[in-house]
């Protein structure tokens, strides 16, 4: 009985032009969202590939450790296409050195910026099914059980030795049969102009978390149609069940995402946190100061740093950056000789004493300075985003959004693998440094010997997180929209079992 009851309403969905409007619009919408969107992709790789070069080029010009100053550059994301998430708004480079360590809220973009295609660009697939898909999942929900209802089909059916629970069944398996028509081939149609270019290059995690997209989407558009299936089973009449789909629809799409993006972005730095955490650091660094002067008072050769009073020919750089908006604080000591006098020969020993006790010095106070910075940024920064989130998710398009951002590695957590993994790269360096004696040696601040060869240096390299971790992050949000598909099926089969025809 159950399987004739579900082929009697696929057939009666398939033969709907609710049904053809929702294939065509679908496809139509999702392959010229990705044909923009691959356009879009293409360009930012070739930015990242010419800053890659550029950077690696500047790598191989420097002469001495101490200008050992490297950008690393963030790779854009090739499932941003599903959902693009922070993949575009955050920074995409980074400095790497010993006297700083970098936080996503020191990064910088790089590339070319088109005002028009990022237009375009903005709306991603996952859009596509928020916005569209949950509206025809509406459309084909309102009159499930009030149009039946209405035209008297329905007490029609129960004079047969059908139960309720059998027809709610074979009406919600049918529809979202017919639902997963236009989903699956438009995915299908995104996946195959994926692979056809060559920009792309997808491996088996990748297929993961694609299909990890697509089950969350099933979900997201389940909750949708049960939505519409329950306020069908509490109106008897299909014209007040379609405005009443029309304005939950609104709201749960289009008003309450947007009010509370208005409401609660920009945020406001907490000026009291901020100030009493830099004053912190600035103390740090002030102490920092304080050991280095003492250092070149106590010394016995007379001069102040850089110079020493040695005859030479080049550069350097001493500077501190600062920036009390994102707590940062740095040092920069560039010291580049490329020649030297004579007369000057037997001061090297002497700076070279100077920087063996100054670059640890710097080190361990900029890895002070992130024990402050951490903890403070997470509370300015990551816990009102994190907030955000929590009040978006009361809408079934806040759970969907965050948890294909986490498939697609282009939520928050994302985007800081990235720069966990830039710092890990500055302790690579750093150890590097370390294997080489860099800092007591001639060449950390002169390259009249010969300049550095960087050949030996590892390069950065970052891999994104693990598709386990991907449904780690996911998993969450996927269960609340599971709960919320199980708690409104439960509601609808007690109302409907009640009701009377």
């Amino acid at each position: 009985m159950l399987i004739t009851l579900i082929r009697r309403e696929i057939l009666d969905n398939l033969m709907t032009f609710r049904f053809a409007a929702a294939v065509f619009i679908t496809l139509l919408l999702v392959i010229a969202t990705t044909v923009v969107l691959i356009k879009d992709y293409e360009r930012r790789l070739a930015d990242y590939n010419t800053a890659v070069k550029t950077h690696h080029q500047q790598s191989l010009e420097k002469k001495t450790y101490s200008d050992g100053i490297f950008n690393v550059d963030r790779p854009p994301n090739p499932l941003s296409l599903f959902n693009v998430g922070l993949d575009k708004q955050l920074g995409n480079q980074v400095e790497v050195y010993h006297g700083f360590v970098p936080t996503l809220w020191d990064a910088q973009m790089h590339g070319s910026d088109n005002p028009i295609m990022n237009i375009f660009s903005s709306i991603d697939i996952v859009f596509i099914f928020e916005v569209v898909l949950s509206l025809l999942a509406l459309i084909f929900a309102y009159d499930a059980l009030a149009g039946e209802r209405e035209r008297g089909t329905l007490r029609l059916v129960l004079t047969h030795a059908v139960s309720r629970g059998y027809i709610l069944l074979a009406k919600y398996v049918s529809a979202m049969m017919c639902l997963l028509v236009p989903l699956l081939i438009s995915m299908l149609l995104a996946v195959m102009l994926l692979t056809t270019s060559t920009s792309f290059s997808l491996n088996a995690d990748d297929f993961l978390r694609i299909a990890g997209i697509i089950f969350t989407s099933i979900v997201y558009l389940s909750v949708f149609y049960l939505i519409g299936m329950l306020i069908s089973a509490m109106t008897r009449r299909t014209a007040t069940a379609l405005m009443l789909s029309m304005f939950v629809w609104g709201f749960l799409v289009l008003v309450y995402p947007n009010v509370i993006l208005a409401a609660l972005t920009p945020h406001d730095t907490p000026e009291t946190r901020t100030a009493s955490t830099f004053s912190q650091i600035e103390q740090l660094w002030e102490e920092f100061d304080r050991e280095h002067k003492q250092y070149l008072k106590n010394d016995a050769v007379p001069g102040e740093s850089p110079g020493f009073n040695m005859g030479w020919v080049g550069s350097s750089t001493r500077r501190f950056t600062k920036n009390a908006a994102t707590l940062k604080y740095s040092y920069q000591n560039t010291f580049r000789i490329e020649k030297l006098n004579e007369r000057s020969e037997p001061k090297v020993p002497h700076v070279q004493s100077y920087y063996q006790f100054l670059v640890p010095l710097t080190l361990n106070t900029a890895n002070q300075t992130w024990l402050l910075r951490k903890p403070a940024l997470e509370e300015i920064f990551v816990k009102p985003a994190l907030v955000d989130r929590i009040l978006l998710k009361l809408s079934p398009v806040g759970m969907y959004d965050a948890a294909t951002q986490a498939w697609a590695g282009t939520d928050l957590f994302g985007i800081e693998d990235f720069f966990s993994a830039a710092q890990r790269y500055r302790q690579t360096v750093i150890d590097y440094f370390y294997d080489k004696k860099a800092f007591a040696s001639r060449q950390w601040f002169a390259a009249d010997k010969g300049a550095v060869d960087w050949s030996t240096l590892p390069q950065f390299f970052f891999q994104k997180s693990d598709v386990g971790i991907n449904a780690k992050r996911a998993l969450p949000d996927v269960s609340l929209l599971l709960t919320i598909n199980v708690v409104l099926f439960v509601v609808i089969f007690l109302i409907f079992v009640k009701s009377e025809v």
